[in-house]
């Protein structure tokens, strides 16, 4: 095959395109944001997660302003790149975000009329080592790294013809397209088991609940047949412990070691590092629960593994844990707050120990394991299919946007997509 190389700047000028930074903290300020949820989002590099813009803690800003800075548009099949601080960040821009803000700390990059390179290839480019440590080894600043429009117009930008690039696209987009698929196959599973808890356990739709009488409790009414009790009274309670740092190693020696919530996941966290002494430790399937601020947000261990200091593993001694993992994950939706809603900057294991729990008679927690445990088990296995996924792609995508593997070839990975 036959690659050419140019730099980003002489593509966008051949193609029509641009390279702009997003408006400075002179032209968008902190007043100008709103909290209406229905005004135009601003990208920030925070924003910027796998690839995606992430819009659960994203800024907006109403139409006066966006008509001010309406340079600054975002628009389908642009890519916005963080030209400051974590560098390598960016976004790919769908028709869902067209319309919305470059915001400060970013940057807009449109390729044109994509006669020469694809938007979408240019995006998998830019997540290339090759481009990353370029843009790094390029960037400025002693506390916090910077990147100019002028320095990412100077990035060497190699590229195949278009009916390789697309055929590179395609073959990345398989990937994406299943972990995204896998994602919301996992959310719409969270979602059943969150709302059938809701029935049972705060509304008291349980089933055959027509019969049941009411009595009075610390919680407010519930079944006759339950009760309410403390966490300690039918947990185990492991309180991580944080071994000497001379025991930590990140080549895999030992068991995987979770210090706090840095490395949490949506649902189980990933493993960067380990340790080899295993005096607390969480068997999979517990629940880990973080001790420190932010106090209350959980994971599963679908490992085993090793809590350090910011963490608790929890285990149902009657073998509900699909259901203590909803009650919990129900009385800590809010994160830092404990006992009644007061604040905490991290909690002890009396403080733990006291969380009161409701206890439903054993017929309706066992038929509600039964319902949500299918459940759990999908998500587990979704989970553990988008990380192989991720995985597959992430050790292809530099070889295939280097030209250094055939997307064609026999090694390109096509039977793992499919797998």
């Amino acid at each position: 095959m036959s690659w050419s190389t140019k730099t980003l700047g002489e593509i966008t000028d051949e193609c029509g395109g641009e390279v702009r930074t997003g408006p400075f903290g002179s032209q968008l300020h902190k007043c100008d944001y709103v909290a209406d949820l229905g005004a135009t989002p601003v990208v920030m590099p925070k924003d910027m997660v796998d690839g995606k813009i992430d819009i659960s803690s994203i800024a907006r800003i109403d139409e006066p302003t966006v008509e001010r800075l309406n340079s600054h548009i975002l628009y389908e099949e642009d890519i916005v790149l963080g030209r400051r601080g974590d560098i390598g960040r960016r976004a790919w821009v769908g028709a869902d975000e067209a319309g919305w803000l470059c915001g400060t700390g970013s940057m807009r990059i449109s390729v044109g009329n994509g006669r020469e390179l694809l938007p979408r290839f240019l995006y998998y480019y830019l997540e290339s080592p090759l481009a990353i440590e370029w843009l790094k080894g390029h960037s400025v600043g002693a506390t916090m790294s910077n990147l100019s429009a002028g320095v990412v117009r100077q990035l060497p930008v190699t590229f195949p013809s278009i009916a390789t690039q697309m055929e590179i696209i395609d073959a990345l987009d398989s990937f994406e397209a299943l972990v995204e698929n896998n994602r919301r196959r996992i959310e719409t599973l969270d979602e059943m088991a969150r709302l059938l808890y809701q029935e049972w356990f705060v509304h008291l739709r349980f089933p055959s609940h027509e019969a049941v009488e009411l009595v009075d409790s610390n919680l407010g009414p519930i079944p006759g047949d339950w009760s309410v009790a403390t966490l300690g009274d039918v947990c185990s309670l492991v309180m991580g412990q944080s071994p000497r740092s001379e025991y930590y190693n990140d080549t895999g020696e030992g068991l995987p070691f979770h210090q706090g919530v840095s490395n949490f996941g949506k649902y189980f966290p990933t493993h960067v590092k380990w340790t080899t002494v295993d005096k607390r430790v969480a068997e999979p399937g517990d629940i880990l629960f973080s001790v420190r601020a932010p106090v209350g947000r959980i994971n599963l261990a679908s490992d085993r593994l090793v809590v350090g200091r910011g963490l608790c593993a929890i285990r149902a001694l009657d073998g509900n844990q699909g259901f203590l993992l909803q009650q919990l994950k129900d009385t800590f939706v809010t994160e830092d707050m404990i006992g009644g809603g007061t604040i905490f900057n991290s909690v002890t294991k009396k403080d733990m120990e006291s969380i009161t729990l409701l206890i439903p008679s054993e017929r309706v927690a066992r038929d509600f394991e039964s319902a949500v445990f299918p459940m759990a088990e999908l998500i587990k296995h979704l989970t553990q299919v988008n990380t192989v996924a991720r995985d597959t792609r992430d050790l292809l995508l530099p070889r295939l946007v280097s030209g250094e593997l055939d997307v064609l070839g026999p090694d390109s990975g096509s039977e793992a997509m499919v797998a």
